[in-house]
């Protein structure tokens, strides 16, 4: 018990990390376990003088134990692995490792992101040196007032779980902390290390037993039948129920579970952005989304219902219209969360547990009660609507295609292994009321609707799911903005196919400014100073992908299906019109309209701001 092991402490972190696994049930709403394994798959890293000599040391060490890939930025690197982590469950995480400095706040960003999307990364950020005798060094920052602060400060609103590692001891309570916040299901998201560089270099006796493998679960928490009883009476005495299946529902891997839930009470069940793909798009009881870029069936199905079921969602305001879409005057609102925060988000009415194991305990509490208040045939109309507007254009050269019409076709070559992605502009909107998608085949960042995700986001789901053909939508814009993750899976034969739309500017933005009051301004290429005239093909095939430009949507569904012979990224520009939108469904959202200015487009735009903000209901 009192064997002890000389290490430096980052070769303790690498060490330890390579011994934690995870027991995970299988996702087919049985009990059983698969083989625990590791719970940090890898880690990725880029190396600078803040953890060149300790980390980068010990990962070479221990490379056979786990394994190290080198990225492009940052940034990326953690989008990467935020996404391998969405796609796996939450079951499994990779780490990423930075220098001080530019190196560790080229991950903020993509921290926040895995916090708001509650998913675990563990970042190790290189820090000052702890004994402070080389102050200030290269990089770092200086507080004039707090000789504690560093950068990575910066981390702090945005991590779940932060620790500054200054002493090599401090790892053996810092790591278990770390682990335990990414694998708790209620509080899972971004574990910080700041770690000392000094220290990371430093020798220290560690117990031999603290690198015993460990197998971490992830717990299921049952609900409180009291909680149980009193959502079971609020549905028995409703009349029109609607479910809005969040991701919550994916992480519980209770997919089965809803169905049967919705099935055995006739229940119909609207998707977020993270539910999409739990339940299959043809399945008679699933209505599309609510809110901002919900369905016309799912809206209205919305805006009838009297009883409002939340299973893990936190009701974002492009789910709920900004609290319009949810129109019914008797509408009282239920959510089934991990979390008591979220559970009890405007008034609702909590059951704070995992998402299986509150659906099973509330079917079995409502016995044979059934529903037959919605009408199945608007959700035929819809599907004809959807139909309509992404069928292809009439053949003429001189008309670029829409947004839709590129989801249109890319969906009739989809396949039931399909995975559509993205994250932000046109098609994050766009895909979600209109893509079909199979199970698990639907993969949106949208709670921090981060620019720039889609092409590290892509590599990340194709890292965990290997046999997924990944699609990964992305604009002119976005693709712009991170792109260089392209080179790291052209190298590492990580095959995807981005479908990148080029419609020279950011067309979501400037359609919103538009229907603000605004003037065009600074969002189009047009509309701004420069017009950059941007070789995306070769720009990608300088990075190692194959790259070509589709002249047609014809040529665009040919391509995709060519793009699956091969083992590198396939990236396929097109060419579309930035004015329409989806000319399908939608609901109002809550952009605040300038109060002053005499043009006659403001005053149109406030009148219809001031008329929509009435008809918000946030409480109950």
């Amino acid at each position: 018990m009192n064997d002890k092991i000389q290490l430096t402490a980052a070769q303790a972190l690498v060490k330890w990390l390579s011994a934690q696994m995870i027991e995970d049930e299988n996702t087919n709403d049985t009990a059983a376990v698969q083989d625990p394994a590791r719970f940090i798959a890898g880690v990725w890293a880029i190396f600078g003088h803040g953890n060149v000599a300790g980390m980068g040391e010990a990962l070479h060490r221990f490379r056979d134990a786990i394994p190290t890939w080198r990225g492009q930025n940052e940034q990326t690197m953690a989008h990467a692995a935020i996404a391998f982590a969405k796609t796996s469950r939450r079951r499994r995480a990779m780490a990423v490792c930075s220098s001080i400095g530019p190196g560790s706040t080229n991950m903020v960003t993509a921290c926040a992101l895995a916090h708001v999307n509650r998913l675990p990364v563990l970042l190790i950020c290189g820090d000052v040196f702890a004994n402070r005798r080389p102050d200030p060094v290269l990089q770092q920052i200086e507080d004039f007032d707090d000789g504690t602060v560093s950068a990575n400060d910066c981390f702090k609103p945005v991590a779940r779980y932060f620790d500054r590692i200054a002493r090599p001891e401090h790892l053996l309570t810092a790591l278990p902390r770390a682990m335990g916040v990414m694998t708790d299901p209620q509080n899972a998201g971004p574990a910080v290390l700041a770690f000392c560089q000094d220290v990371q270099a430093e020798s220290f006796d560690f117990p031999v037993a603290f690198f015993e493998p460990r197998v971490w679960r992830i717990r299921r928490p049952a609900p409180d039948p009291r909680e149980v009883a009193d959502v079971a009476r609020m549905i028995a005495d409703a009349e029109r129920p609607v479910i809005v299946a969040g991701g919550g529902v994916i992480y519980s891997a209770a997919e089965k579970t809803l169905i049967r839930f919705a099935e055995t009470h006739h229940i119909p069940v609207l998707e977020t952005q993270a539910g999409k793909g739990a339940i299959a798009a043809n399945h008679p009881l699933n209505f599309g989304s609510p809110g901002v870029t919900g369905s016309g069936c799912g809206n209205d199905l919305a805006a009838a219902a009297d009883l409002v079921i939340g299973v893990g969602t936190r009701f974002q305001d492009f789910t709920t219209g900004s609290w319009t879409v949810f129109a019914n005057p008797a509408r009282r609102l239920v959510s089934i969360n991990l979390h008591p925060y979220d559970a009890t988000k405007h008034m609702a009415t909590p059951l704070v547990a995992d998402a299986r194991a509150a659906l099973t305990e509330l079917s079995a509490a409502l016995g044979k009660l059934r529903f037959n208040a919605h009408d199945p045939g608007s959700r035929e109309a819809w599907l004809a609507e959807v139909a309509r507007v992404t069928a292809p254009p009439e053949p003429d050269g001189d008309i670029l295609p829409t947004d839709a019409q590129v989801i249109g076709a890319v969906q009739r070559v989809a396949q039931d292994h399909t995975v559509a992605m993205c994250a932000a502009g046109t098609m994050p909107g766009a895909l979600q009321v209109l893509w079909q998608a199979a199970p698990g085949g639907y993969h949106m960042e949208y709670g921090y609707s981060c620019m720039g995700y889609e092409v590290a986001g892509a590599m990340g789901i194709k890292l965990a799911a290997p046999e997924k053909e990944v699609i990964c939508f992305v604009g002119d814009g976005s693709y712009m903005m991170a792109n260089a993750e392209l080179a790291t899976a052209a190298a590492r034969r990580i095959a995807f196919t981005v479908v990148l739309t080029d419609n020279s500017g950011y067309g979501c933005i400037n359609r919103l400014q538009i229907a603000c009051g605004g003037a065009e301004f600074n969002n189009m290429y047009k509309d701004s100073d420069v017009w950059p005239r941007i070789d995306f093909v070769n720009h990608a095939a300088s990075m190692g992908a194959h790259a070509v430009k589709a002249t047609s949507i014809a040529d665009l569904e040919r391509l995709i299906v060519e793009a699956r012979a091969r083992d590198v990224p396939s990236v396929i520009v097109i060419d579309t019109d930035a004015v329409p939108g989806t000319d399908a469904g939608g609901h109002w959202w809550d952009v605040a309209v300038p109060q002053a200015g005499s043009e006659d487009r403001l005053d149109a735009a406030r009148r219809r701001y001031n008329a929509n903000i009435a008809l918000q209901r946030t409480f109950n």
